[in-house]
This record gives C-alpha cells, structure tokens and sequence, in this order.
C-alpha cells in the first residue's frame, strides 16, 4: 500500500467524519443507530431478569372435593390438609373453586391450569393399611394453546401440588409404620427377656443334668460291679442246677427201687396172712396134747402176729410206694426248678450285660445332655443379646419426634447442589447471548442503514474505499458496544472480571461489524441477505439459551461455524467467571474470522467487485430496493 492509497483513505474518513455532523438530522440517525443494539439487550434481559419469581400473578384453581376418612379413630382429609398448604404458599396465585368453574376456566383461559382432588383421596390414601392398597389420583387439567410458556410454568406448580400431596402421604405411611415399629420395638424387648429367662432356667437345668450326669456315672460303677457280681452268681446258680438235675435223678432211681422193694413185702406179708389162716383153720387145739397145743397156740400166735407183721409191712409198703413217687416227683420238681434256675441264671447274665450296656448308654445321654443344654443356653443368651440390642436400635427410631420421622423417611437423603460460577439472577445467566446478539443487530442496522461506499466513478481504488469507510463501521461498533456494556453495568448484570468483560464485549462488536461491512461491501445486497440469514440462524444454533444437544440435528451441525458460537463462549467467560482452556480458544477463532473477513474482502474488492454487484445493480434497476 503506497502513500497516495494512505492519503486517500485518511480522506475519506475525513469526508465521513465531517458528513456526521453535517445536520442534527444525521446525527440523531446516528445515535439512534447507536442506542437502539443496547436497547434490544437491556430490554431482553431486563425482561428475563428473574422471570420465576414472578408466578406470583398466574393464577392456578384448585377444586377439593376429598370427604376424607377415618384411621383408627381419628379423622384423615388429605384435601383440607393440601389447601391449607396452598394457602400459605406464594409461588402462584392459588383460586380455590367449585369443579365446574375449574374446568370451564381452563377451557375459557380464565385460568392457564388447575387441579380437581377427588372425593375418594384420603380413602385412597389409609388404603395403604389395608389389604388392597389403590393409588390416589389428582386431575390436572391445563390449556396447552392459551400461552407456551405458561402451560410449563403451570407444570411447576402442578409439581409443587404433586409433591405436597405426596409429602401427607408419606408423612401418614411413615407416621403408621412408625407406631408398628413402636410395637415391634416393645415385641422384641420382650423376646429378649423371656429368652434371657429361658436361657438361665436351661442353664441352671444344665447344672442340675451336670450333676445327674455324675449321679449316672457313679451308678453306672456300681452297677457295672453288680453285673459282675450277677454273672458270677449265675454261674455258680447253673452249677447248682446241674447237680440238682442229677441227685433229682437219683431220687428218681431210688423211689423206683424203693416201689419194687414194698411191692415184694406186700406180696409177702400176703403169703404170711395165708399161711397163718390155713394154719388156724387146719388145727384143733382142743385136741391137741398141751405141749403141741402150746407148740400150735404159739405157732398159731406167731402167724396172727406175722400176719400183722405183713399187714403192717400195706401199709409200710404201700407209705414207702407212695413216698418212692412222691420222691420222684420231687426230683422231678427239683430237676425242673434247677432248670428253670440256670434259664434265671443265664436270663441274670444277660441282664448284668445290658445294664452295663445301659449304664455306658446312661452316661452318654448325660453327656449329651449336659453339652446341649449348655450349647442351647449360650445360644439363648446369644438370641436374647442380639433381640436386645434390635430392640434398643428400634428404641432409639421409636423415640425420634414423629415429624421428624416423616421428614426423614420422606427425603431420606438430602440433595445438596454445589453451584460452580453462581449466577444470582437469571437475567445475568442469559445476558452473554443477549449482549452477543445485539451486537450482531447492531452490526446489521449499520450496515444497511450507512453506505459502505464503492469505487465506481470515483478516483479512488476498491481497496482505498474498504479501509476509507471501515473506520466509520468500526467507530461506530465501538460507541455501540460502549452504550450496551454500561446499560449492562446500571442494569445491575453480574459481571465477575469488568475489564477483560469490557475489553471482550467490545472486540466482538468490531469483529461482527467488520464481518457485516466486508459481506456488504464487497457483495452488496448478497451479503446483506447473508447477515440476516446468519443472524437467523445464530439466534437458535449457538447454544446461547439452550444448550446445542437438545436442538435439531441442523443446528449441531452448523453449531461450531456460527461466528456467535465463540462470541457468546467469550463475552460468557469474562463476565461470569474464567476458564482460560475456554476462552483463548473462543478469542483466537474469533480474530481468525475478523482477519479472514479482511482478507477475503480485499480480494473480492480487488478482483471482482463489478461483478459482485451484479444482482445490487439488477435490483436498483427496478426502483424497488
């Protein structure tokens, strides 16, 4: 660039300079140019400044036809208890109405939503305690064409309703197993103590089986000794029987000599009564000389006494026949008492063998006995224990204050948010992308209200007119910036760094300017149509109120190509809290543009500029534009 492009282009500011002042008219266009970016700004996020604290004004019906029931005794309306919360809460204008008014309201858009309570809540609501627990249900009713923003707002205050009910009944559930709990707290501590009982009556009673046990095996002793002493015994008794068994048979055989021998005496002394009688009957003693009748008398006397001789021998015999049987029936008696003895005697032997089988027996139930017993109380006192220390946890719940155990069973675990960069208002939150706009609008109102000036027919170059004029742009991008960075400062916006704020805000001006006057300076009407597509498009697809993942897939695609992309990711840097990773990234891209733009313009300018006013010069043909 020579000295004379210098000249030229310090003339032409020059020219524009003095043409800003030439009439009042001009510069009030000026100003208003000026002042109208900020106010586009300013006004939008004044308007969003806290827009849901203000729901104050929306009115939202209620209409409570809950009957209520009763809960072991005492009267439950979950409808009253919810309406009496509203009453008390200011996040929306609550209008209490019958349920007719309630919907033809809605339907009307006297009201935006509202809510009917049935008549059957609160028996929906103990339904809980019974065997066939139901769901409650609220009806929301809410006029989705009446406004799009209030039918979303209205859902928050369908929520608040929805969680107050939800916070009666949780509070009325917890409230009902807490009193169960109560009673399974004095259950279990009574369990301990019967237990705790039983395990010291099993403990005394192992005591006592302790001692049966040395009972049993000193008894155990003395028996094993007396089965000892028994089957010595019983060995001598089969002795005993044995020889019983053969002088039984002697007896036996004597008794059968002894009949032999008194039937021979019996037969005798018969003889003898014979011969005595014939004797007498045969003899005369009358006629007999006396000394043959002394001879016959004697002989005669001596066979009467022969013959009671015999006679004394049936009876003698006959005592001795009868003695002989009596003797071998008691041999036989004594053989069979003597077998009978060695059966008792064997019988004693296997009784001495299974009472010391039954004492070794005796002693192993005593001391399973004693093992069990001991094992069974530990466990018992173990039960007890643990029964007692349950009992205790459940004391110390039991004893919490009621409301505190419905809070605490409702919202068990508390969300506690931790703001990185907080923000206290929602205007503040919103103002990098308003402030980033405006400066896009007012980068466009310059450019198509002020002419960026061609070459043709004059005596100076395309690239002396593009810089000549740019200095007015860019003059005025900076006094625009300055009227919207203090509008923000007295608005109140939140700004964390107010210098690299300043500095950021307005770089972005005089880079969307540049871009703006090069698009028009060197395409003329294309690139005033290229401005207000572009402007159309950054409004929804640079993430600036919400964020790029939830809008169309278009706009994610074009998302990092749009200049307002980084604008808004600088300005929102600066003014709410640096991340450097963030900004010099968002900086250098931005620069990169403004340099490009320069470039890019200077050639079209150079190269092509008469034919890149080819559709400006076809529409100046028509009058039109």
């Amino acid at each position: 660039m020579s000295g004379r492009d210098i000249n030229n282009i310090v003339e032409i500011m020059k020219k524009d300079l003095k043409a800003s002042f030439s009439n009042p008219i001009v510069i009030i266009v000026l100003v208003a140019i000026i002042i109208l970016p900020s106010l586009y700004a300013l006004i939008n996020i004044q308007a969003c400044w806290n827009p849901y604290e203000n729901t104050g004004e929306i009115q939202f019906a209620i209409a409570n036809l809950d009957k209520g029931a009763s809960y072991e005794g005492s009267q439950l309306n979950v409808g009253n208890e919810l309406v009496k919360e509203l009453k008390n809460n200011t996040d929306f204008d609550w209008v209490f109405v019958t349920e007719d008014e309630l919907r033809q309201g809605v339907h009307d858009g006297k009201y935006y939503a509202g809510m009917v309570i049935p008549e059957d809540l609160s028996e929906d609501v103990i339904s809980i305690t019974s065997d066939n627990p139901k769901s409650a249900k609220i009806d929301y009713v809410v006029n989705i064409k009446a406004n799009p923003v209030a039918n979303k707002l209205t859902d928050t205050a369908s929520n608040a309703v929805y969680r107050t009910m939800n916070a009666k009944i949780v509070e009325f559930i917890n409230l009902a197993a807490y009193g169960k709990l109560g009673e399974l707290q004095s259950g279990l501590s009574s369990g301990a103590s019967q237990l705790s009982s039983g395990a010291t009556k099993l403990s005394n009673g192992a005591s006592q089986v302790s001692s049966g046990a040395d009972k049993v095996s000193s008894g155990a002793s003395d028996l094993s000794n007396g089965a000892d002493k028994v089957k010595t015994g019983a060995s001598k008794v089969n002795d005993g029987a044995d020889k019983v068994k053969s002088g039984s048979k002697a007896i036996d055989n004597g008794a059968s000599e002894v009949s032999s021998s008194a039937d021979k005496i019996k037969s005798g002394s018969q003889q003898v009564q014979q011969g005595a009688s014939n004797l007498e009957s045969s003899v005369d003693p009358s006629v007999l000389p006396s000394p043959v009748k002394d001879v016959v008398e004697g002989s005669v006397s001596l066979a009467n006494s022969s013959s009671q001789l015999a006679s004394g021998s049936s009876e003698l015999a006959e005592g001795s026949v009868k003695l002989a049987n009596s003797s071998s029936k008691l041999a036989n008696g004594a053989g069979d008492v003597a077998s009978g003895a060695k059966d008792v005697a064997n019988g004693a032997g296997d009784v001495a063998d299974g009472s010391n089988e039954l004492a070794e027996g005796a002693l192993s139930l005593a001391a399973g006995s004693q093992l069990l017993s001991s094992s069974a109380s530990q466990a018992l006192f173990s039960a007890a224990s643990a029964l007692s220390g349950a009992s205790t946890s459940l004391s110390a719940v039991t004893g919490v204050n009621e409301s505190q155990i419905g809070d605490y069973i409702y919202s068990p675990v508390k969300l506690e948010r931790e703001e990185i960069f907080p923000v206290e208002d929602y205007g503040s939150n919103v103002a990098p992308f308003y402030l980033v706009l405006s400066m896009w609008v007012g980068a466009v109102i310059t450019c198509v209200m002020l002419k960026p000036g061609t070459s043709t027919g004059t005596k100076y170059s395309p690239l002396e007119m593009y810089f000549g004029k740019l200095l007015l742009f860019i003059v005025m991008s900076l006094l625009q910036a300055a009227v919207t960075i203090s509008g923000a400062f007295l608005l109140g916006v939140e700004i964390k760094n107010p210098l690299l704020f300043t500095f950021s805000a307005a770089l972005v001006s005089v880079i969307f300017m540049v871009l703006m006057y090069s698009l028009i300076s060197a395409l003329g009407q294309v690139g005033k149509g290229i401005g207000v597509v572009l402007l159309v498009l950054q409004i929804s697809g640079t993430g600036g109120i919400y964020p790029i993942e939830i809008m169309e897939h278009i706009f994610q695609i074009i998302y990092p190509y749009l200049p307002m992309t980084y604008a808004i990711n600088l300005v929102r840097e600066a003014q709410l809290g640096i991340v450097w990773s963030n900004y010099m990234p968002s900086l250098a891209v931005l620069m990169g543009i403004g340099i490009i733009t320069v470039i890019v313009a200077v050639i079209i300018k150079e190269k092509a500029e008469d034919a890149s006013h080819y559709f400006e010069e076809r529409l100046e043909e028509t009058d039109l534009f």
